[in-house]
């Protein structure tokens, strides 16, 4: 036996000396304690404002540095692992993002809890492909699907109860415990990963040395990822291309990014392997996490923000529609691990999105300023079912036919691209319910010179003057009250219009999913290396 079948030999045969399951749980809870500052620090920011002497606008760079530091390692923690070695790297990620957030949490002024929360997000950035792909290793490919369902919690559930949980801290003690929070849980995954997690042989052969530090590739990185997170976090907020500053970020982030492409197509050791998209499955993998990253961050921000503003519900009502989506995660992401076992990924995923497309249409058809508690929890638990028939079958096919050195790599452009997707959703939502709502507003405001209309004020009026409010004053108020409504329907449907521009996107990844690679169920070997 040569050299190169036996390093084969040794991939194909090398398992975690610690039962593979004790160290999913392990690898995940860090990446839940990452995912979730992702997200709960977005009810608190009022309170930081107050406190640190920062106005609103200011307070929302506590978000964005955290999102734009987390983007820029992301896509490159392939790289750092190969220089540091997997473990090293989990332990150095784990240590400082820890330190990070008691700094963040002990800031007394605005500028110390932005710089705290860029090497938050900068030393959290790893975790998420980390955990990942050490799953992918520490699970044979006919199991992976179950290890997977461990990361999809923390993927799905995590965002999702973030602003509850982060509501019910400041209310209760203070928005510095949101931060303080990390440090027993950052302390104990450290110590187990210390004890518990070993690199594989494969990692050992390919480290490299600082040396290979590819510094034209990261600066593109930076400019182009930092560009782009920032003008999606701020866009709407000043006006788009109305703005001379959104504009110049586009500009930035585009040429940026192209050159990152070009550039490290032609690197022998690229500090983002964008050769992985050579591989169809994996391309198509990444463009549905994507809009998966799109369709799980706008169906999250678009219910609570139509029950607080439209319907006046508490935000702490309205996490609870939203918990009752994370629960149904909960339940149906083991059960769908248990199916990659049996059922080839891409049967899945087509099943996932056209179910997601259904259950957006379904959306659009009920939301409405009559919605009940029941009803609007009801379409959380509709939107949530597909999540996990998505996430994890779209993470075992991006696997497939990748060798086993390429899992940490493939691991951070995913998670990046799912990242990216849920600042578009974002984004996307705030635009479109803005710009809808004007366009509806328009339509709707050229019926009020209609007689309906005047007769509509007219009997308004006389009741509120029956009720004792002299005839002017009935009838200024009766036009408010009719022109609120009209404002809070034009509203209502430009959320029907996010619903059904959603489920058209979600429909169209329906037809990618059988372009996907066939993925081998049952079978014992290890498929990457092939």
């Amino acid at each position: 036996m040569n050299d190169e079948a036996s390093y084969t030999a040794e991939q194909t045969v090398w398992q975690p000396r610690v039962n593979p399951w004790i160290i999913g749980v392990v690898v995940a809870l860090a990446a839940f304690m990452e995912v979730l500052d992702t997200s709960i620090a977005n009810v608190a920011l009022p309170h930081m404002a107050g406190d640190l002497g920062a106005s609103n606008n200011e307070s929302t760079w506590v978000l964005t540095s955290y999102l734009v530091a987390n983007a820029i390692i992301l896509p490159a923690s392939g790289w750092l692992v190969s220089v540091f070695g997997r473990k090293r790297l989990f332990m150095i990620c784990i240590a400082f993002f820890t330190l990070s957030s008691f700094l963040c949490g002990i800031s007394s002024s605005l500028g110390f809890l932005l710089l705290a929360r860029i090497l938050q997000g900068a030393f959290g950035g790893g975790l998420q492909p980390m955990a990942q792909a050490v799953l992918a290793d520490s699970f044979p490919p006919q199991k992976r699907g179950l290890a997977f369902s461990l990361y999809g919690v923390t993927a799905v559930c995590a965002p999702a109860i973030g602003p509850t949980l982060g509501g019910w801290i400041t209310d209760s003690f203070s928005w510095r415990w949101i931060f303080f929070i990390n440090i027993p849980v950052g302390i104990l995954t450290l110590v187990l990963v210390y004890v518990l997690l070993e690199d594989p042989p494969y990692l050992k052969e390919l480290k490299r040395g600082l040396a290979s530090f590819d510094a034209i590739g990261f600066s593109f990185l930076v400019l182009g990822v930092g560009a782009l997170q920032i003008l999606l976090d701020k866009g709407q907020e000043d006006d788009w291309f109305g703005s001379r500053f959104i504009t110049t970020l586009v500009v930035v982030s585009v040429v940026s990014l192209v050159s990152l492409v070009i550039w490290e197509w032609h690197q022998k050791e690229p500090i983002v392997d964008v050769r992985l998209f050579k591989n169809s499955s994996f391309a198509i993998g990444c463009s549905m996490f994507l809009m998966l990253g799109i369709s799980l961050m706008a169906s999250t921000v678009l219910i609570p923000q139509f029950l607080q503003t439209l319907m006046g519900y508490t935000a702490k009502q309205a996490g609870m529609v939203l918990t009752s989506g994370a629960l149904v995660t909960l339940v149906t992401i083991p059960i769908i691990g248990k199916l990659t076992t049996s059922i080839q990924a891409r049967y899945l995923i087509a099943f996932g999105w056209i179910t997601m497309a259904a259950s957006l249409f379904i959306s659009a058809r009920e939301n409405s300023l009559t919605m009940s508690f029941n009803g609007a929890s009801w379409l959380r638990i509709l939107q949530s079912i597909p999540m996990g028939f998505l996430f994890i079958p779209i993470t075992l096919a991006g696997y497939v036919g990748l060798a086993r050195e390429k899992n940490n790599a493939a691991s951070g452009i995913m998670n990046f691209m799912r990242n990216i997707g849920q600042s578009i959703g974002t984004s996307t939502v705030t635009t479109l319910i803005a710009r809808r709502t004007q366009y509806h507003q328009t339509v709707l405001a050229e019926h009020t010179s209609s007689g309906r209309f005047q007769v509509a004020i007219m009997g308004l009026g006389s009741q509120l003057s029956s009720a004792g409010l002299g005839a002017y004053a009935a009838h200024r108020q009766a036009v408010g009250r009719l022109y609120f409504m009209l404002q809070s329907q034009a509203t209502a449907l430009s959320y029907v219009d996010v619903y059904w521009i959603l489920g058209v996107g979600s429909a169209i990844m329906f037809f990618l999913s059988f372009m996907m690679r066939k993925n081998e169920v049952g079978k014992s070997e290890d498929m990457s290396l092939h």
